[in-house]
């Protein structure tokens, strides 16, 4: 089972591949105080549908009206609430890293030990590629901290359902 952060719900959504609908799904989280942290809209098989996962923070009281009002929504097909189910999910972050010659062997060490890929290396900087969990991520981030992190960029998280199960969908 995954383990969320107290407070934050990965919610998966399949929808209408419209314009507004992204619109009017924000605007229920926002009308209920729920803090958006992570969105990934993706496309899936037919062309007419889309995946959104939300990563939100929030009580899990508001979360269950939440879910119910998105599955009010004409162009929602289906949104669940997925932070407790065995589901496969990733994130991809880029972390550019100051990294004089001096220090390159070091950061490349805690790359290669979180299997981060070097994206690209000047004199003073590295450019790392890593995929995982958003635990992994968040470990590397405490690693690279003290070599300076210059910039940080995160995809958010996707997610599918194991086995023969369709993620989102009736």
């Amino acid at each position: 089972m995954t383990t969320e952060i107290a407070g934050r719900h990965t919610i998966s959504l399949y929808v209408a591949n419209k314009p507004g609908v992204l619109n009017r799904i924000a605007l229920v989280f926002g009308r209920r105080g729920y803090n958006i942290d992570s969105l990934v809209v993706s496309e899936s098989t037919d062309a007419a549908y889309s995946y959104m996962n939300i990563v939100a923070s929030g009580d899990p009281e508001t979360l269950i009206q939440i879910i119910k009002q998105l599955n009010k929504l004409v162009d929602v097909v289906s949104a669940k609430d997925y932070s407790d189910e065995d589901v496969i999910q990733k994130e991809l972050a880029l972390f550019k890293v100051n990294c004089p010659p001096h220090q390159r062997t070091e950061v490349l060490q805690i790359a290669q030990t979180f299997k981060a890929v070097p994206e690209d290396l000047t004199g003073n900087t590295i450019t790392l590629m890593v995929t995982g969990k958003s635990e992994k991520i968040d470990a590397l981030r405490e690693m690279l901290s003290p070599y300076g992190i210059l910039e940080l960029v995160r995809t958010g998280k996707v997610l599918i359902s194991r086995g023969d199960h369709r993620t989102s969908q009736n």
